[in-house]
């Protein structure tokens, strides 16, 4: 059986249970919290980690401060010149102060989404308005994108204690009427570039074909040069050795001179000679030994 002490160590480790799990809290890595005393902040921005709170006298709010997005939805703006855009965009955004948060949301994410809203389509509205149509068409968007941003993102840690970290266009839109105009308007621009650079590039042709008709000129004119010295230079060494070949054998330079020469002659059977058979330049094929040294 049970008696009255069982029952009160039983009672007594029922209340210190209940004492600690609604004394002590834990705030993970992606949150930050507040405590509450009937409403009212008593602490603020509390770390993540283990800790402890008065029983039914507090309470903890905690927030998660990851990055979170906005789609914002998709809205209607007038440019610089009053046409008009439909642009798509999206937000991105965190808590940074708590207590703020909590005071001006009740610590309600779906009533952040609701503040902020408006704020974004008021600053995209303003920053699209001092733009003109080609600007917004042809700038980089995300530069576009960093005033709006910065402006935004002062007013909304004032206000609602988060930070604007990102303004992203995912898409911008013509009307219909607008479109047509616009697309004409980039399509002129485009072929009196192409004409443009058409009229470069030819003049840059004929510059490199001249220079390379100068530079073909001035090469051949060397090479006529250099093949002349060359052809010089070799008539006077083949000269010098005919000289050299006579003064070793004058005999036999004229036997060979004459070789060449018959060589020179019958080579084309359309050559004709007219000659008498006793002609001297027939001496080495009529007698194989001269008659004498000053027969040639």
């Amino acid at each position: 059986m049970i008696n009255n002490r069982s029952l009160l160590i039983v009672g007594g480790l029922a209340v210190a249970a209940w004492l600690a799990s609604s004394s002590l809290f834990v705030v993970d890595e992606t949150e930050r919290a507040v405590k509450l005393r009937f409403g009212e902040v008593v602490e603020e921005n509390i770390k993540p980690g283990l800790h402890f709170k008065i029983p039914i006298t507090h309470t903890v709010r905690k927030f998660d401060t990851r990055l979170l997005t906005l789609d914002t939805d998709t809205s209607r703006y007038l440019t610089e010149e009053q046409k008009a855009v439909i642009v798509d965009s999206y937000v991105q955004w965190e808590v940074i102060d708590p207590t703020l948060y909590y005071e001006a949301t009740a610590g309600d994410e779906t009533m952040a989404v609701r503040l902020i809203q408006p704020r974004v389509d008021e600053s995209l509205r303003n920053a699209f308005g001092r733009l003109e149509l080609q600007q917004i068409i042809a700038e980089n968007r995300d530069e576009l994108m960093t005033g709006p941003r910065k402006d935004l993102d002062n007013l909304m840690r004032d206000e609602l204690g988060v930070a604007i970290r990102d303004i992203r266009i995912k898409r911008i839109d013509l009307p219909e009427d607008v479109s047509a105009a616009v697309f004409e308007r980039m399509r002129s621009d485009r072929e009196r570039e192409a004409r443009e650079w058409r009229a470069q590039g030819k003049e840059e042709a004929e510059r490199i074909q001249a220079n390379a008709d100068r530079r073909r000129q001035v090469l051949l004119a060397q090479a006529r040069e250099r093949s002349e010295t060359l052809r010089g230079e070799g008539d006077a060494e083949a000269a010098q050795i005919y000289a050299n070949a006579y003064e070793q054998d004058a005999e036999f330079f004229s036997f060979w001179r004459s070789l060449n020469a018959y060589r020179k002659s019958f080579s084309d059977s359309d050559n004709l000679l007219v000659l008498e058979p006793d002609s001297e330049f027939f001496r080495y094929l009529n007698n194989a030994m001269p008659a004498s040294e000053d027969a040639e």
